[in-house]
């Protein structure tokens, strides 16, 4: 089991049921979770939510998030326009686990209409369940190539 975290979780309409249901999985968890929206299965813009996502993971006021679209495709892009936020797309628990421990991804994402609501909830477990390889080394071989990432390259 992990400690509790903060974790916001936003969608398009795609993939508002999923949402609805590792929302309140999380939170039976012990989360703090905030849930960004949408509410409905009315047509929104992916981008929207991708954006607000990525404001509260590089603010702070989440430690982790959740991006889920149809494919998960769109609202990852959206999210990784954020240099402060490092959003992984991944359909199975060892790519979650890879995303955390390698590259110190603070969001996942995942495709409604690819991922079902068992394999989703792994891949969450994975995803949370797993620290940064480097977390205590800054000069770790994962760490430097994070930092580049948040860095533009340099």
């Amino acid at each position: 089991m992990w400690l509790a975290m903060r974790i916001a979780i936003a969608s398009d309409h795609a993939a508002t049921d999923l949402k609805a249901e590792l929302r309140d999985w999380l939170i039976e968890q012990g989360h703090d979770v905030a849930d960004l929206g949408p509410e409905t299965g009315e047509s929104v813009d992916y981008p929207d939510y991708g954006f607000k996502l990525a404001e509260v993971i590089a603010d702070g006021t989440a430690e982790r998030g959740v991006a889920l679209c149809g494919s998960g495709i769109g609202i990852s892009i959206a999210v990784n326009r954020n240099a402060a936020v490092r959003c992984a797309l991944v359909t199975e628990p060892f790519s979650a686990a890879l995303a955390r421990e390698h590259n110190n991804a603070n969001v996942i994402a995942m495709g409604a209409r690819l991922t079902g609501s068992d394999m989703a909830k792994a891949c969450l477990s994975a995803f949370l369940e797993t620290e940064f390889a480097d977390a205590g080394d800054a000069n770790g071989r994962h760490r430097r190539r994070v930092d580049k990432l948040s860095n533009q390259g340099s």
